[in-house]
């Protein structure tokens, strides 16, 4: 019934596998014709060469974009602190605004910023009005100036309650100017005749 395999093995002829004739010839015909010397030559032909060459040079070029613009920024934020007059220079120190500090406060910065980039984005320099515009714009950047003193001064000194108070402020005074500003564009409009030169704040 159930047989030992050692004893089948024994009883079996050992008979040694042959190959088929031509079997050794036709083997190394394929070998020869798979990896011969003109199929390597084809592999690198002088369309192949040119196409790892664009590649590299493709490569080498999105490093180098990544890379320019990577150092351009960096340089560009460290000139505008340097040359902004009333701002020291940060010793790669990150400036702290009201976002920073809490969400109601973040609230507050966007609400303001928002509004003031938004009439600026609607106004429309004209001949008739560009004296006026300019003066309320020198305002302005004063404003603009003594915000980035204070946020200085809130990254140096932490926040206290009169810095978070005069950023609001100063906040305000630039969106509220900066109405005025619309008001009188809008009087300017209606009575072109009247030359409104002087700016009250």
């Amino acid at each position: 019934m159930a047989q030992n395999i050692r004893d089948i093995m024994k009883a079996s002829p050992s008979q040694k596998a042959k190959l088929p004739k031509g079997h050794k010839a036709r083997f190394e015909a394929r070998l020869h014709a798979n990896f011969s010397q003109e199929k390597t030559q084809q592999a690198s032909s002088p369309r192949q060469i040119w196409i790892k060459i664009a590649a590299v040079a493709i490569a080498f070029i999105a490093v180098s974009v990544f890379g320019y613009y990577q150092l351009s920024n960096t340089s560009l934020g460290d000139s505008l602190v340097e040359s902004t007059p009333g701002v020291a220079p940060q010793t790669n120190e990150k400036l702290v605004h009201l976002a920073d500090i809490s969400p109601d406060l973040k609230r507050i910065e966007q609400y303001y910023t928002t509004g003031i980039k938004g009439v600026l984005a609607s106004l429309t320099i004209t001949t008739d009005n560009k004296d006026v515009i300019d003066g309320y714009m020198q305002q302005l950047q004063v404003l603009d100036l003594e915000y980035e003193s204070l946020n200085l001064e809130l990254t140096q000194a932490g926040p206290t309650e009169e810095t978070i108070t005069a950023l609001v402020d100063n906040l305000k005074m630039r969106l509220e100017l900066l109405m005025k500003l619309k008001t009188k564009l809008k009087e300017l409009k209606n009575n072109p005749n009247e030359n409104i030169s002087s700016i009250e704040v």
